[in-house]
């Protein structure tokens, strides 16, 4: 697995959205300072092999989960992480979080949710992952690109939208196909929010049309040690569209937390 480690301190692990990398998540990795930045690439995205995929099978969020626990083994992380993870990587943290537990110090969920998909949500999914090799992951990535922004940002930043629509149309139709199977199959967490009784901050865009505020905030308030942050102008990419706000939330948060051990 193709990771980026930087800095000194208590580990954070960022985990990227579908059908990113790590890449994301640059404007928190050139700004979050006193920690150790641990930024894979999961399986099949960026620099990260796909390995083998039977046809018709995808990868599921608990193998997602399972690979990021023996990339901390590989770099010798024994002390609990923050989980910080976006979108997709909010669906395997859930899963990281029920398999792993004893690795996890506080979670970050950023424009992610705890439900699974409802039945049209599941179609969809499936269709484009049929689909995805005959249209190829740029136009797969076209058609998304509008999705995940802010009208603002679309209107404005259109080197932050071209950026990102060539990070996502550069991972191949395989490796989407793959994560958009595990992404229809994945279980709903929603029962289980009040058990995860560690420290939570929930980020989200106020204009995120995937998974709205109202969903974000409800997930927050189900959780024992959970606080909700808005993010005002932002789409769905939060942490890409409004980095200064994101990162002093994040940072807020860490420096919240209790000291490890």
């Amino acid at each position: 697995m193709r990771c980026l480690v930087e800095g000194e301190g208590p580990p954070v692990l960022l985990v990227h959205g579908f059908p990113m990398g790590h890449a994301m998540w640059r404007a928190q990795i050139a700004s979050l300072s006193g920690v150790r930045i641990i930024a894979p690439d999961l399986r099949g995205f960026g620099g990260s092999e796909l390995g083998v995929i039977h046809e018709g099978q995808g990868v599921s969020m608990e193998r997602y989960a399972d690979d990021l626990a023996a990339l901390l083994d590989a770099l010798g992380v024994d002390e609990p992480v923050v989980y910080c993870g976006f979108s997709m990587g909010g669906y395997v943290g859930w899963q990281f979080l029920k398999r792993h537990r004893e690795r996890v110090r506080a979670l970050v969920v950023c424009d992610s949710r705890p439900e699974a998909d409802d039945e049209d949500g599941r179609a969809n999914r499936l269709k484009m992952a049929e689909k995805v090799g005959e249209w190829g992951s740029a136009m797969l990535a076209e058609a998304m690109t509008p999705k995940l922004f802010a009208a603002e940002t679309l209107e404005n930043d259109p080197k932050l939208v071209a950026w990102m629509a060539d990070m996502m149309g550069s991972n191949s139709p395989q490796a989407i196909a793959a994560a958009l199977l595990g992404m229809a199959a994945r279980p709903d967490v929603t029962g289980d929010l009040a058990d995860f009784d560690l420290p939570t901050l929930a980020i989200c865009g106020d204009q995120d049309a995937l998974t709205p505020p109202d969903v974000m905030r409800g997930m927050a308030e189900a959780m024992p040690k959970a606080e909700f942050v808005l993010v005002e102008g932002a789409g769905h990419m939060a942490p890409a569209e409004k980095p200064v706000e994101v990162n002093s939330a994040i940072e807020k948060f860490l420096e919240s937390l209790p000291p490890i051990g």
